[in-house]
């Protein structure tokens, strides 16, 4: 595979950090918000339309464009339903004070985690919670969904990866081998293969077809990795760092094809925090501490 790194545009306009990007309402939008509390919705970097505002930083959202449905996870202030076609909030969902990393959806149901270590399933039919559920005594920093196993993969600051089904989330599976919390978690591949990422800077791969058994531990980044998605189509994962590099994968033999910095690629100045893989435009997201997202053309 040839790739031809490029970047495309540059969207600023946030006044703090950006911590999270989602898909927007249309095929060439998507959303992104941050440490100011602005969720903004962008189609070009000159075209950027806030629909929100909270009070404090937003770590995870999650679109339900079929829906006109954008669930935000506030900083201390629960979950927040917008209506993207009205512009505008509809629901207002408590948690108490607690901080919100990640928002997940399987079948009508919600997946939330904490900084406490809590897990909480939301029903979207009645927006209502069904199920809170302690999974370890430190934060919950990321979830994972395999439709496939019916299972999710959940990642903790205690430097461990708990397994639970997703009917009664009985707890499978519980592993080890991060030297640190583990930021990241995301299924690829065939076999629905897990692999994990954190703040001890490596990648590891778990064989879900054989009791999650580690089979793949790779010194991936200088310091803490923020985010790992899989591009399908192109059989990659892409991984981004504290070290404010982007790391492009093959998720077939996890050699190393493509790092982006900003020494090559005029990338960030400081930690990439989230990526976002636009299918259709066949682009990748960026976004930084730096206050700016960045979309790359790979091929």
């Amino acid at each position: 595979m040839n790739f031809s790194i490029e970047k495309i545009e540059t969207f600023t306009g946030h006044k703090d950090c950006v911590y999270t990007l989602c898909e927007g309402s249309s095929d060439k939008s998507f959303f992104s918000a941050g440490a100011d509390g602005m969720v903004v919705e962008w189609s070009k970097a000159d075209l950027g339309r806030p629909i929100a505002q909270v009070t404090n930083s937003v770590y995870a959202m999650l679109n339900l464009p079929e829906e006109n449905k954008l669930w935000i996870a506030n900083n201390s202030e629960g979950l927040h339903l917008i209506d993207t076609k009205k512009k505008e909030e509809v629901l207002n969902v408590s948690l108490g004070k607690v901080s919100v990393f990640d928002v997940k959806k399987h079948d009508r149901f919600l997946v939330v985690s904490d900084h406490i270590g809590f897990l909480h399933i939301l029903d979207t039919d009645s927006n209502k919670f069904t199920k809170h559920f302690e999974g370890a005594q430190k934060s919950a920093r990321c979830i994972a969904i395999s439709n496939n196993r019916n299972e999710m993969a959940v990642g903790f600051s205690d430097w461990k990866i708990r397994i639970y089904d997703l009917e009664g989330y009985r707890l499978k599976h519980v592993l080890e081998g991060h030297q640190n919390s583990v930021f990241s978690l995301q299924y690829f591949g065939e076999n629905d293969y897990l692999v994990s990422g954190g703040r001890d800077a490596h990648l590891k791969v778990w064989d879900s077809e054989k009791d999650y058994g580690n089979i793949e531990n790779i010194p991936a980044h200088n310091f803490a990795i923020n985010h790992i998605i899989y591009i399908e189509k192109q059989q990659l994962l892409a991984s981004c760092s504290m070290d404010k590099s982007i790391k492009i994968w093959d998720a077939k033999c996890l050699e190393l094809k493509k790092v982006i910095d900003k020494s090559r690629n005029a990338s960030h100045g400081t930690s990439v925090n989230k990526l976002l893989w636009r299918e259709k435009e066949q682009f990748l997201l960026s976004a930084s501490d730096d206050r700016s997202i960045s979309m790359w053309n790979l091929f």
